[in-house]
């Protein structure tokens, strides 16, 4: 039988991840076991007859423990982004255990073109891929475009008053949902490509800020226009509203990465592994208009 293991699976996307290893892959609850450095907030996946374990990126021996008996293994990446190169640490103790554990295929989840990214936390991904790739593990790399979920961190607020500040310029990016990239985590979990392949998962389109805001003005009903700032002025922005400064830099980072093109790739690489086309931006906005406010 083979048993497949989800780390962060107490995340948004883990959990996405596991109810579509259920549900459209079939695996029975004995086949996986959901990992978090907390198990006690894995009762739900408890409750439905799934093994849980601990998995903490900070203890390697612990990891290659949890690992035990494992034959796919998907690594979602962390979330320790305020301290440099802490990621990218946690991730490769995950890869060392998962090697010294004997898992039988890594899946791992990434971002597009890391290795030609504006995006402050870029290098993470493209160390963690180098490390896959030199440990001998069989692997599936997953690049995610940018969630479409995303937008929910300033669009509410931007509705409120009717202008979206960005200095995204004329670039194009072309979102995917996170409930597209739990199934096609999942699907590669429950049947792997063959051999060792990087994927980059994306919408079925490529759209600018300003169509964006349009899809969303339809959806809501609500007048939103677009204000194309420069870097420096959209982080002095939100210096002023009280943010932090590495995420301050992660999202002029990202904002300066759409501009100069890097997110602007649409591949088929979601039906291939799914079967089905990916959400698009207008249905998503359709369906979660009530979340805009």
């Amino acid at each position: 039988m083979t048993k497949v293991l989800v780390t962060g699976a107490s995340g948004q996307l883990g959990r996405g991840v596991i109810a579509e290893l259920l549900k459209q892959a079939k695996l029975e609850p004995s086949q996986i076991v959901a990992g978090s450095r907390d198990p006690a907030s894995l009762a739900d996946a408890q409750a439905k007859g799934i093994e849980t374990r601990r998995v903490d990126f900070d203890d390697a021996n612990g990891m290659e423990e949890a690992f035990a008996g494992i034959d796919r293994l998907l690594i979602i990446s962390s979330g320790e982004l305020a301290v440099p190169s802490k990621r990218v640490q946690q991730h490769k103790a995950a890869v060392a255990a998962a090697a010294k554990a004997g898992v039988g295929h890594v899946i791992y989840t990434s971002m597009p073109n890391p290795d030609n990214s504006l995006i402050s936390f870029a290098p993470d991904h493209l160390n963690t891929e180098q490390a896959i790739k030199a440990s001998d593990l069989s692997y599936t790399i997953l690049r995610n475009s940018w969630y479409t979920e995303n937008y929910f961190m300033n669009l509410p607020q931007n509705l409120a008053t009717g202008t979206w500040y960005t200095s995204q310029g004329g670039g194009k990016l072309a979102n995917i949902t996170r409930g597209d990239c739990a199934a096609a985590a999942a699907a590669a979990l429950a049947s792997p490509p063959e051999g060792n392949v990087t994927l980059t998962l994306t919408g079925p389109e490529s759209l600018t800020a300003e169509a964006v805001a349009g899809i969303v003005a339809k959806a809501t009903g609500k007048p939103l226009a677009v204000v194309q700032l420069t870097d420096e002025q959209l982080s002095g922005g939100m210096r002023g509203a009280g943010l932090p400064d590495f995420l301050i830099e992660m999202l002029v980072s990202t904002e300066a990465n759409i501009r100069a093109g890097n997110f602007d790739l649409v591949t088929d690489h979601f039906e291939q592994l799914t079967g089905r086309k990916p959400q698009t931006v207008a249905d998503f906005f359709e369906k979660n208009k009530a979340a805009l406010g």
